[in-house]
């Protein structure tokens, strides 16, 4: 469809956040007008009286801001052929840096400032509204270097950044990969492509998929060993500049999560190895396979069993299976599906995928492109959980503190969808049904939890490689990571020798130590969902100090008041409890 021909129930409603043309040219320049009134504040922060006038400033021209940066790239995503919203998206580009720029000094000024003064602004019920802001800063502190080093760093940001941009220009377009044959007809072979050709019920279609790609990236392996040694290389130098022990620590530090929440996810893993290697095993049995390998695991071993609803019954469907969250929460995702949150159906020039997004000023939305298929309807519920986590973090604090960080920021989405599944599961009377569910739900544990822990070991390995002057090379590199595949894997996969250079080919390899918050959120969230299904009581626990608490704690913190500390062991043994009990179910289904 076009866009003028999808129904209006079916869109969302954009004028809730910015009523009109006029309203985003009145609000652009009234971000345009501010920036020099920011800029004169440059070299007052020491003093208390210019400190409280430019958080309140910068404050509401950032909440200005990201309405129409917001309102603007919705708009475009609605319909990319769309010259109108493309250059006001582009406006809004150019806008957010310039005021970006305006202000990078806020940082540096208030670090500078000695510990007396931090705290007494901190201690100041007047900076009330910016006092995690003022916290952070003096966490901070300590990293913090002089005028003269900071600047060497900063020169030297560009440099460390060429091994992340010329990876994405190997991935991206410089690599070339034999094609597919399918059916008789050649199916040109990418990093996009790939995925769909492993789920091909032909098994010489998904061998020709994995032997061609991984081909390509041996073809190039030397340069692609030598690239990611640099990324690494570049982690710990920036890491130990900056008084840290090394990238990890670092890393973990900004995210406001100590370290040992990622050595215990990879702790707990390794321990737990044995449903992963029954499911595996599993797999094999219900594919009828001889021998199991690597371009096996993403073929569904459960066929024809999609549930093809229309998208008010997906709806009605996700609202029962969120009941046991609270009719308040349930009263909202009916606004969200009525009132213009939503934008629904596929048309032609929308943005693809799924996303929540939202400015503190007006309600979330969610951009859908929903089919009748079982994966939709569990996004639906995803893309729910992100809005009403922005909605109630709205609701629960000033624009300063709302915006949760990305270490909790999938954990109400996949709580949604663990919620959904165990509906479906109790409700579903069809038997082939049931064992196709529970064939997505270990599949996702197996994705996320345990194939994103492994990336995290191989990441931990390879920095601490470089810490003991070991050098990355190829062989090394492929070694170390071939072995984690065996252990993770298990005896019921062959560990093909072309998967040992699957680490190559991983884009988040180059933002390090990121790809431990896909397991610990899973984690996380199927702890949280266990305790809202065995404790109604425990949803006001949720709501108000998770859903409510945005980001006025460290998200580690904010966990912890979930009752969810995912430095100890409860929320694995929950998680592995959750997948054992999935898997004993899918086995006696399957007898």
């Amino acid at each position: 469809m076009t866009r003028n021909e999808v129904d209006k129930k079916y869109k969302w409603n954009l004028s809730d956040m910015v009523k009109s043309a006029d309203e985003f040219e009145k609000l652009f320049k009234d971000v345009e007008t501010a920036l020099p009134a920011l800029a004169s504040y440059k070299g007052k922060l020491g003093d208390r009286a210019a400190a409280l006038e430019f958080f309140k400033l910068d404050g509401e021209v950032e909440r200005k801001l990201e309405l129409i940066y917001i309102w603007s790239h919705m708009y475009k995503d609605e319909d990319a052929k769309n010259g109108e919203a493309m250059s006001l998206a582009m406006r809004t580009d150019g806008l957010a840096a310039r005021c970006g720029e305006t202000v990078a000094f806020i940082d540096s000024e208030l670090s500078a400032l000695d510990k007396a003064t931090l705290d007494a602004y901190i201690a100041d019920p007047d900076f009330a509204e910016y006092d995690f802001s003022l916290k952070e800063v003096l966490r901070r502190k300590a990293h913090i270097l002089s005028d003269r080093e900071e600047a060497l760093l900063a020169m030297s940001s560009d440099a460390l950044r060429t091994t992340t941009n010329v990876a994405h220009m190997l991935f991206d377009a410089d690599m070339k990969f034999e094609p597919v044959v399918k059916g008789g007809k050649k199916i040109e072979l990418n990093n996009s492509s790939y995925g769909e050709l492993l789920g091909d019920e032909n098994r010489e279609v998904r061998k020709s998929a994995f032997n061609n790609l991984y081909d390509g990236y041996i073809a190039h392996i030397n340069t692609l060993a030598a690239n990611y040694a640099g990324s690494v290389k570049g982690d710990n130098f920036v890491a130990r500049a900056r008084g840290y022990k090394d990238g990890l620590e670092m890393s973990m530090f900004g995210d406001g999560v100590p370290s040992s929440v990622y050595t215990n996810l990879i702790d707990a893993v390794n321990k737990n190895f044995a449903p992963l290697h029954r499911y595996i095993a599993l797999r094999k049995k219900l594919l009828g396979l001889k021998e199991q390998h690597m371009y096996d695991l993403y073929v569904p071993v459960i066929e024809n069993a999609e549930m093809k609803l229309p998208y008010e019954e997906a709806c009605q469907t996700v609202l029962t299976a969120l009941a046991p969250m609270g009719d308040e929460y349930v009263g909202l995702l009916k606004r969200a599906m009525t009132e213009g949150w939503i934008d629904v159906m596929p048309s032609a020039g929308k943005r693809g995928g799924a996303y929540s997004w939202s400015a503190y000023s007006a309600h979330p939305y969610v951009l859908l492109n929903y089919t009748p298929t079982t994966e939709d309807i569990f996004t639906l519920a995803h893309e729910l959980g992100h809005c009403l986590h922005s909605y109630y973090s709205q609701n629960g604090q000033p624009f300063s503190k709302w915006n949760y960080q990305i270490f909790v920021a999938e954990v109400a989405s996949i709580c949604n969808e663990t919620l959904l599944d165990e509906y479906l599961m109790k409700n579903v009377k069809d038997v082939n049904i049931k064992k196709y569910l529970l064939s997505l739900r270990l599949n996702r544990f197996r994705t996320t939890l345990f194939r994103q822990a492994m990336f995290a070991e191989f990441e931990y390995n390879a920095h601490k490689m470089d810490l003991e002057g070991k050098p990355l090379t190829v062989d090394n590199l492929s070694g170390m990571y071939l072995e984690l595949n065996k252990k993770y894997y298990g005896a019921d996969v062959v560990s093909d020798d072309k998967i040992a250079y699957e680490w190559s080919r991983i884009p988040h390899f180059y933002n390090a130590f990121y790809v431990y918050k896909y397991s610990t959120g899973m984690t996380a969230a199927t702890s949280i969902a266990q305790n809202i299904l065995k404790n109604p009581e425990y949803v006001n626990v949720y709501k108000n100090k998770f859903l409510k608490a945005g980001g006025h704690k460290l998200p580690y913190d904010i966990l912890c008041d979930a009752q969810v500390d995912l430095a100890t062991v409860k929320p694995y043994d929950d998680a592995f409890a959750f997948f054992n009990a999935a898997l004993d179910e899918l086995e006696e289904l399957c007898k």
